[in-house]
């Protein structure tokens, strides 16, 4: 006889389980009436095997319909946004959002499972700019590592397909501030140029999201920049350490690669927003001076 859940029931069962032993899980979660016969059905219908995996029962069934659903290997997927610019942090939520993993278990898994880069990034501390932007899905018979590898498989896939196959820790490490900085596409290369050219002359990169990430390992960070952010001590800071950080501080998407491996040619040493989403570019502390004032304008009329 159909049986219909009190609620929406999450079953999952794992690999190696018996015939009788699914059949007791189905029951214990109010999915099927009478595992004996469950068990009794499968036996005639033995040509199709049970697939392991998560089961979502929310609508009436019968006993032949649910037998059905596992033969078929009907089996519920987790899906986890990634967006352009997340962090290990932004991804730790997310998958927890997803019902897959604690924040600190996402954490403790990104940080110790560098092995997966480390012809990439040898001397990477995580796997912070190699879990690629993507919205992927996952089951809840995938290990956390399996999810990870998948997320690392992704950037090397689009990695080869841009031909980055050198260089990759400091391209991609540019490419996650360059990420941060504009969500402007036709921006990035302009944006590279002037990281590019103040790598060229020692001159501190000056990158906010660089402090923000920086704070964030530190687990400091209250959601907004002030002034005296802008010493914090670490070597994520790009205003107290000249140079690049010593890795990503979120992990890029295409367009930032590629803008970091080929950066328009310019001699722009600054930039900061118009107000409508875009940037002024200057090669001169005066004229950017003026584009400040410009946007602080902008900014008072609002």
């Amino acid at each position: 006889m159909p049986l219909n859940p009190r609620e929406q029931k999450f079953v999952l069962l794992r690999p190696g389980y018996s015939t009788r032993r699914i059949a007791v899980e189905l029951k214990s979660a109010g999915v099927i009436r009478n595992p004996s016969a469950f068990v009794l059905w499968h036996y005639f219908h033995h040509n199709r095997s049970l697939k392991a995996g998560e089961y979502l029962f929310e609508t009436t069934a019968s006993a032949r319909t649910v037998h059905d659903r596992l033969a078929r290997g009907d089996i519920y997927v987790h899906t986890v946004v990634i967006p352009e610019g997340y962090t290990i942090f932004d991804i730790a939520q997310a998958m927890q959002d997803a019902g897959l993993a604690t924040p600190q278990e996402f954490l403790n898994a990104a940080q110790s499972n560098t092995s997966l880069i480390s012809d990439l990034a040898p001397e990477a501390k995580s796997l912070e700019g190699f879990l690629f932007p993507e919205t992927y899905q996952f089951t809840r018979t995938q290990t956390l590592q399996e999810m990870i590898a998948a997320m690392v498989k992704q950037f090397r896939q689009v990695a080869a397909e841009i031909g980055l196959n050198s260089d990759v820790q400091r391209i991609v490490t540019l490419a996650s501030i360059i990420e941060k900085e504009t969500g402007a596409a036709e921006e990035r290369p302009l944006v590279a140029s002037v990281y590019q050219n103040r790598l060229a002359k020692n001159i501190a990169l000056q990158a906010d999201p660089s402090v923000i990430y920086a704070e964030q390992l530190e687990g400091t960070y209250g959601g907004a920049l002030h002034h005296a952010d802008m010493r914090f001590n670490s070597s994520y800071n790009t205003y107290t350490h000249p140079g690049l950080p010593p890795g990503p501080i979120g992990n890029p998407g295409r367009s930032s690669l590629e803008a970091a491996m080929h950066p328009a040619k310019t001699d722009y040493y600054y930039f900061v927003s118009n107000g409508n989403g875009h940037h002024r570019f200057a090669q001169t502390l005066e004229e950017h001076n003026r584009n400040v004032a410009a946007l602080r304008k902008i900014v008072q009329k609002h």
